[in-house]
């Protein structure tokens, strides 16, 4: 039966229609903004992890950057702990040159000052970022230097933060010290300014390379004139001699410290670059299907049309019943 009130063929042309319509606006989505999942409509599940990994790249980001700012801090303080080391195998080489019988000393300690000097300017200068891993005030600044060193999530979905730790003082003795001088060169701390290293050799008297105000009175600053003993100049050397070795050790901390700061940036790294790719696993749209999809629907809405046309036109065909 043929009905100008109901045109079936039409309804059934425009249905199909309207469906090829549907899903050229998705193909064009996907092919406009690269996602086949671009919204929780699309996939709530998908979407919800997506969105979640995203934000932890994001925290992995920051920790890479926080990772390169520790990176730095630590190549600051090796790079001033390795030129204080050259520094005092200066002094350690003017000590023993004083040692020589006839030599005057009081030019000899001439030299030692403008090396004392030298030191205080490289602690002084290895700052970065405002920190100075160097030099320690004992009332005032913390014994540990924080460094953020990961961002993970566990399966109940809760967040931690790691961090690594350099030590300013690890504990009691020489082994304990891994700083030069007490904030400002002040105090009875430090490789520099404590008398432990002497104590350590046996040496006659508690040397220090420098004193500060608050050593104990006892202590004795290495200065040389005439009438400084071969022994004295001897304890001296041997002083300096085990500063040295501290200073190497630490040195060397600071090195395997580094070496762990590089390896686990570069851990966060190839970490941020599992995750974007297993996130695009789950949300990116395969553009060559998408392409390709899109083609065979533009050629079957043309279809459409033409089939809604036919349809529309098969009604005017009963106005020739009436000529």
């Amino acid at each position: 039966m043929t009905s100008i009130a109901t045109n079936i063929a039409a309804m059934s042309a425009l249905k199909t229609l309207r469906s090829i319509n549907s899903q050229m606006e998705t193909a064009q989505s996907n092919i406009s903004t690269g996602y086949r999942v671009n919204n929780a409509a699309d996939n709530s599940a998908y979407w919800s992890i997506a969105t979640t990994m995203r934000s932890d790249d994001k925290a992995l980001s920051a920790v890479e950057d926080a990772m390169a700012l520790a990176a730095a801090k630590l190549d600051t303080a090796y790079t001033g702990m390795d030129a204080a080391i050259e520094v005092m195998d200066e002094v350690k080489a003017k000590l023993l040159v004083a040692r020589e019988p006839g030599i005057d000393k009081t030019k000899v300690n001439k030299e030692l000052n403008e090396l004392k000097s030298q030191l205080r300017s490289i602690v002084d200068s290895s700052t970065f970022n405002g920190e100075n891993w160097l030099e320690w005030n004992t009332g005032a600044d913390s014994a540990d230097k924080q460094m953020v060193g990961s961002f993970t999530r566990d399966a109940s979905g809760l967040i931690s933060v790691g961090t690594i730790t350099y030590d300013i003082t690890t504990g009691a003795g020489i082994t304990g010290i891994n700083y030069l001088v007490d904030n400002g060169g002040v105090g009875e701390y430090g490789v520099l300014t404590s008398d432990a290293f002497a104590t350590s050799v046996g040496a006659g008297a508690a040397y220090v390379l420098f004193k500060g105000a608050t050593n104990p009175g006892s202590t004795v600053e290495m200065v040389l004139n005439n009438s400084t003993t071969s022994a004295a100049v001897e304890d001296m050397v041997k002083t300096v001699d085990a500063m040295i070795q501290r200073m190497t050790d630490v040195a060397s901390n600071m090195g395997a410290l580094k070496s762990r700061v590089d390896m686990q940036s570069d851990f966060v790294g190839r970490l941020r670059d599992s995750i974007e790719s297993g996130v695009g696993r789950l949300v990116d749209a395969d553009m060559n299907e998408a392409s390709t999809r899109m083609k065979a629907l533009q050629t079957q809405q043309q279809l459409g049309i033409q089939a809604l046309s036919i349809a529309n036109n098969n009604s005017q065909s009963i106005l020739q019943l009436f000529n």
